[in-house]
């Protein structure tokens, strides 16, 4: 037999499953070097994308999510769900691989199930402190399941189960010595509080029209902030950004250390990956979870912070009214920001891709 590792990874979707994906797979060439890998996407989404970026081939499936606010699309949801099964079939078949790992997102049930079927190893990273509809199902099927949080087994069976963390981008360390390259990227005054805005990779609506109604209040407070606003809203934060010096707008921001190195407070969705990423960030943060996602998980993702003082949050209905005056608060406070940075520090996994990726070698029986 031969002892080359061959691994396909499936799902994406948002940047939340892409660069997790991304660095499970560098992880396990780091510990395996000349292992091959695939990544199975769905057409149309980021993952088509950013994953030839990272230099991984991918195949795509003909699948999406359900849709909650137009339910006639759903009419053709099964026969997409059929035709992407076969296909991972065929891809599963000609790739012969010795693990398939989901991540998460609308390619990753029919590659996990097909995979399933051909008795290959399978292995579940679950992302959030609730698991989805799907993942339960196949978690009866597939052989481990890596989680981020502790409880876990409430949905899942407890011999299946690792706690390895959520893997982030590697660069997201050593912030400190970062800090003047990053305030001089950005072209930042480096007296003033900055305030780095994310609503994730796609954006977030709630959370740009909250900074919106706040651009005033900001200026008069001497706070500047970075916006990364996605790509539905980028057009008209540029406009208002001419109105004022202190603002600096992306649709997307590719270089997040600098992001995060700059900033003094972080305002951002609760998915599961910027979770991590704030806790290794060690930033204090104002989160608002998204509430148009499965089961309200972003919710139950970011209380999980909040009862141990890690975080704050703020329920979407109200972020309108009182995100601005909540961020001009913690700026001005600066025994809260430490207690803060301190408390969501403390529950950083730093190791967490070669974590998983002990247990994908290891689940591979090479």
């Amino acid at each position: 037999m031969s002892q080359q590792l061959k691994i396909i990874i499936s799902g994406g979707g948002t940047g939340g499953h892409i660069f997790p994906a991304i660095a499970i797979a560098r992880a396990v060439e780091q510990m395996r070097p000349g292992t091959e890998i695939l990544f199975v996407g769905a057409i149309g989404r980021m993952e088509m994308e950013k994953v030839p970026a990272a230099g991984y081939k991918i195949e795509g499936l003909e699948i999406s999510g359900i849709s909650r606010s137009n339910m006639i699309k759903n009419i053709s949801l099964p026969a997409k769900v059929l035709k992407s099964v076969k296909k991972a079939k065929k891809i599963i078949s000609e790739f012969n691989p010795d693990v398939i790992v989901g991540v998460g997102g609308y390619a990753s049930a029919p590659t996990l199930w097909a995979g399933i079927r051909r008795h290959i190893p399978t292995l579940i990273q679950e992302q959030n402190a609730y698991a989805g509809v799907t993942n339960k199902i196949l978690a009866k099927r597939v052989n481990k399941i890596c989680v981020a949080y502790s409880g876990m087994e409430k949905y899942f069976p407890a011999n299946k189960i690792s706690i390895t963390g959520n893997p982030v981008r590697q660069d997201i360390t050593g912030l400190e010595a970062k800090r003047s390259g990053a305030v001089e990227f950005f072209k930042l005054n480096s007296d003033a509080q900055t305030i780095l805005i994310i609503g994730g990779s796609l954006g977030a609506r709630t959370i740009n029209e909250s900074i919106k109604n706040s651009l005033a209040l900001f200026a008069e407070n001497n706070v500047q902030i970075i916006w990364q606003t996605g790509k539905a809203f980028y057009t008209e934060a540029s406009e208002l950004a001419k109105q004022y010096s202190n603002i600096r707008v992306f649709d997307f921001i590719s270089k997040m250390d600098f992001a995060y190195a700059a900033s003094d407070v972080v305002i951002s969705r609760a998915g599961a990956i910027s979770l991590a990423e704030l806790c290794i960030a060690g930033k204090p943060s104002i989160l608002v979870p998204s509430p148009n996602v499965a089961e309200d998980h972003q919710t139950k993702n970011a209380n999980s912070l909040a009862e141990k003082n890690a975080a704050i949050v703020i329920i979407d209905e109200v972020a309108v009214k009182q995100l601005g005056a909540e961020v001009i608060k913690l700026a001005k406070d600066k025994i809260l920001r430490n207690s803060l940075s301190k408390n969501i520090s403390a529950l950083a996994i730093t190791d967490s891709a070669q974590r998983i990726a002990k247990q994908i070698i290891e689940l591979s029986g090479k």
